[in-house]
C-alpha cells in the first residue's frame, strides 16, 4: 500500500502513515480498514463535532484500478447524527485522483482557526485558505477551485452551507454529483473549518501483479458491460426496479402509511427516461454508467434523481411530478444535505400535521398538504437557510419529533432516517436496518435485491420468501459479510460480479491467497469490529430495532396484511452471529474466531 496522508488542522502538521501489513491483509481498505484505524480513535467522550474527532477518507485496494465499478472510496468518522459509526460510501473520480496523488487514505484531525482547503497533488500537500470561497455550493466549489489552480484535471470534494452549518444531515460531494451521504460527515468537515479538498496526480496504482489483474479486469469488464442487470441500470438508473418494488408493496407511499399511490408510475425510472433523460454518467472505469443527466425546461442538463430521491420526494411526500423531484434533489445536492434525511423529515412533519400534533401556528401559517410542491419547496427553503419552522427540521426527524412528543412516529433506526425499501414488502430489510452499524441504512446490505432474485449461491445464499421471518437471519447475514466486504474494496454495489472473479481480483491486486470463504471471513471481521466500536460507545440489543409504524401492517398494495416477525428474525439472527442476546455484544468465542480477540476487554471487562 501507498501510506495514508494524515494532517492535523490545528497545527498544520502533516505525515505519511504506513499502514500495518496485518492490517492491510485483514481488512484490505475502505471502511473495514478505518474501522480498525480508528477504533482507537472513536470513544463516547469524543465528540464528533469537536477537534479531537476523526475523518478518515478511504479508498479500497482495487479503486482507481480501471477494474470492474472500483472507482470508488469511503469517508468515516463518528457520526453527528447519530453518535455512531459512521461510513459513507461516494464514486465519481476524487478517489482514483488521491491514490494517483501518491496516497491510499487522508486522515484529518484538528480544527484550523480559518476557512481552508487541502491541495495534494503528485505527494506535495498544501494547506491553503479557503475564506474566498466559503459559502459556495457544492457545484460552485469545485469550478471556483479548478479555476483558481489553473487546471481542469483535478478532482475536488467539498462540502456546502449545510456542512459548513454543521447539519446532522450535511454531506460531502464530488464530481457530477457524486454524494458521501447520510449520517452527516459533512457536518464534521464543516466543523474542522475545511470547506475542499483538491487533489491531482500522475503516479500509476499499485497492483501486487499487474498483468494478471489485467487480464482479469479486462475479462470482469467484458462481462459485467453484457450482463442483464447491467443493461438495466444503464438504460434506466437505479430507479430502473421501482415499478416492480411498487407493486410488491417494497416502494413506501405517504411516509410508509400506505401501499397505493396512484402516481408511482410517473416517478420511476422508465419515465425519467421517456420524459427527461438526456444522458447518462458514469465513475471512473465504469461500463455500468447508471448516472442520469436530464434535461428540463430551462434547457440546462443537470443530475437527474436515483431511485431514494424520486421516491423520498415522491410518492413519499405524494407528489408525482418527476421535475420537481429532479429540482428538490439538486437544491439538496447544492446546499450540501442528504435527500434522504431530508424527504424523510419533511414526511414526517406532514405527518404530524394531519394527526394533530403540529399545527398551522408552528409552521408559520403554512399548510402542509399531502401532495403540495409549493408546500414542499416553502419547506425545504426555510430547512436550508434554517429559517423559522425549518430550523426544526434541519435537526432531523428524530430530534424533531421529540419537540412534539411523537417520538414513535419519527420512521428512523438509531437516529438515522430510514431509506425508501419498506420492510414490509422485502423483510431481510427489517434486519438490514436494525442491525446496520450506522442506523437505518440500505447500504450495508441491499437484501431487497436478494429477496427479488439476485441469489448468489456461491455465497451461501439461498432463495426464500421474500416475507420470510426468523429462516431467513442465517441468509442476512451472509450477505451482510458480503457487503461490507464490497465496501472494503471499495466495490460498487451494482456491479453484478461473481464473488469467485472478485477474490481473484484481490488476489492479484493485493498478493493474497484467498478463497471465496476466507474473502466472506474478512466481511464479517469487519462487520464484528464495527459493531464492538458501537458498543463501546453505548449500543446494546435495545436499540436493535425498528419503529413502531413498520410493526404494523400496511392497509392495502402489495405487502398488505404483512406484519414483520421482529423478536423472532432478531433471535435468529444474534444465534447465527454469536453475539450475546441480552447485550448484543458479539461473544468472546466469536471475538476469538475472528481474530478479534483484543477487543474482548473494551466491552466484557478484563
Amino acid at each position: 500500500m501507498q501510506p495514508v496522508l494524515k494532517i492535523n488542522l490545528t497545527s498544520g502538521e502533516w505525515e505519511r502513515l504506513d499502514i500495518r501489513k496485518d492490517w492491510a491483509e485483514g481488512y484490505l481498505g475502505g471502511s473495514a480498514l478505518a474501522a480498525r484505524m480508528l477504533y482507537e480513535h472513536i470513544s463516547p467522550d469524543i465528540d464528533p463535532l469537536s477537534p479531537s474527532s476523526s475523518l478518515l477518507f478511504l479508498p479500497g485496494p482495487l479503486t482507481g484500478s480501471a477494474g470492474p465499478a472500483v472507482g470508488r472510496f469511503v469517508v468515516c468518522g463518528r457520526s453527528p447524527a447519530t453518535y455512531l459509526w459512521s461510513e459513507s460510501n461516494c464514486g465519481g473520480f476524487w478517489g482514483p485522483e488521491l491514490r494517483k496523488a501518491g496516497f491510499d487514505g487522508l486522515w484529518v484531525t484538528g480544527k484550523a482557526n480559518v476557512p481552508v482547503y487541502l491541495w495534494i497533488h503528485d505527494g506535495q500537500v498544501a494547506i491553503r485558505e479557503a475564506g474566498q470561497v466559503w459559502g459556495l455550493d457544492t457545484y460552485a466549489i469545485q469550478e471556483a477551485l479548478q479555476n483558481e489552480l489553473v487546471d481542469k484535471r483535478i478532482r475536488v470534494l467539498g462540502i456546502g452551507p449545510g456542512g459548513e452549518a454543521q447539519l446532522p444531515m450535511a454531506v460531502i460531494l464530488c464530481d457530477h454529483g457524486r454524494v458521501a451521504g447520510r449520517s452527516g460527515l459533512g457536518a464534521v468537515m464543516g466543523s474542522k473549518n475545511l470547506k475542499a479538498v483538491a487533489v491531482q496526480g500522475n503516479g500509476k496504482i499499485p497492483l501486487k501483479h499487474p498483468e494478471t489483474f489485467a487480464r482479469l479486469r479486462t475479462q470482469a469488464n467484458r462481462d459485467l458491460h453484457d450482463d442483464n442487470f447491467t443493461q438495466a441500470l444503464r438504460s434506466l438508473g437505479n430507479a430502473g426496479g421501482a415499478d416492480y418494488f411498487d407493486y410488491l408493496g417494497e416502494m413506501p407511499k405517504k411516509y410508509f402509511q400506505v401501499g397505493i399511490f396512484e402516481g408511482s408510475w410517473k416517478v420511476s425510472g422508465s419515465s425519467v427516461a421517456e420524459g427527461i433523460l438526456a444522458g447518462v454518467s458514469a465513475c471512473h472505469g465504469c461500463v455500468i454508467a447508471c448516472g442520469r443527466v436530464v434535461k428540463l425546461q430551462d434547457g440546462v442538463k443537470r443530475k437527474g434523481p436515483e431511485y431514494e430521491t424520486l421516491v423520498g420526494f415522491g410518492p413519499n411526500l405524494l407528489i408525482d411530478d418527476p421535475v420537481a423531484i429532479t429540482r428538490f434533489g439538486e437544491q439538496c445536492d447544492r446546499y450540501g444535505i442528504d435527500t434522504i434525511s431530508t424527504s424523510n423529515t419533511i414526511g414526517l412533519a406532514f405527518t404530524l400535521f394531519e394527526q394533530g400534533f403540529i399545527t398551522e401556528k408552528d409552521t408559520d401559517g403554512l399548510a402542509l398538504k399531502w401532495g403540495d410542491v409549493e408546500v414542499v419547496e416553502t419547506l425545504l427553503n426555510q430547512l436550508i437557510k434554517k429559517e423559522g419552522f425549518g430550523a426544526r427540521l434541519a435537526q432531523g426527524a428524530l430530534p424533531f419529533s421529540r419537540q412534539y412528543g411523537a417520538e414513535e412516529l419519527a420512521l428512523q433506526v438509531n437516529g438515522l432516517e430510514l431509506p425508501y425499501h419498506d420492510p414490509r414488502g422485502s423483510s431481510g430489510m427489517a434486519l438490514s436496518y436494525a442491525t446496520s452499524p450506522r442506523g437505518g441504512c440500505h447500504n450495508q446490505s441491499d437484501y431487497f435485491l436478494v429477496d427479488i432474485g439476485q441469489v448468489e449461491s456461491s455465497l451461501g445464499l439461498k432463495l426464500m420468501s421474500r416475507q420470510a421471518g426468523a429462516e431467513k437471519a442465517a441468509n442476512v447475514i451472509r450477505h451482510q459479510d458480503w457487503r461490507t466486504l464490497c465496501n472494503a474494496l471499495v466495490l460498487c454495489y451494482f456491479a453484478n460480479i461473481s464473488p469467485q472473479m472478485v477474490v481473484e481480483l484481490i488476489n492479484a491486486a493485493v498478493g493474497l491467497d484467498w478463497d471465496v470463504e476466507a474473502m466472506l471471513q474478512a466481511g464479517e471481521r469487519a462487520w464484528n469490529l464495527k459493531r464492538v466500536i458501537n458498543n463501546k460507545i453505548g449500543l446494546r440489543s435495545q436499540n436493535d430495532t425498528l419503529p413502531g409504524p413498520l410493526l404494523q401492517p400496511l392497509p392495502d398494495g402489495g405487502a398488505a396484511g404483512y406484519t414483520i416477525p421482529l423478536a423472532d428474525m432478531l433471535q435468529a439472527y444474534y444465534a447465527s452471529r454469536g453475539w450475546d442476546a441480552q447485550t448484543g455484544f458479539p461473544t468472546p468465542e466469536k471475538l476469538a474466531t475472528l481474530g478479534l480477540e483484543w477487543t474482548i476487554p473494551d466491552i466484557w471487562g478484563k
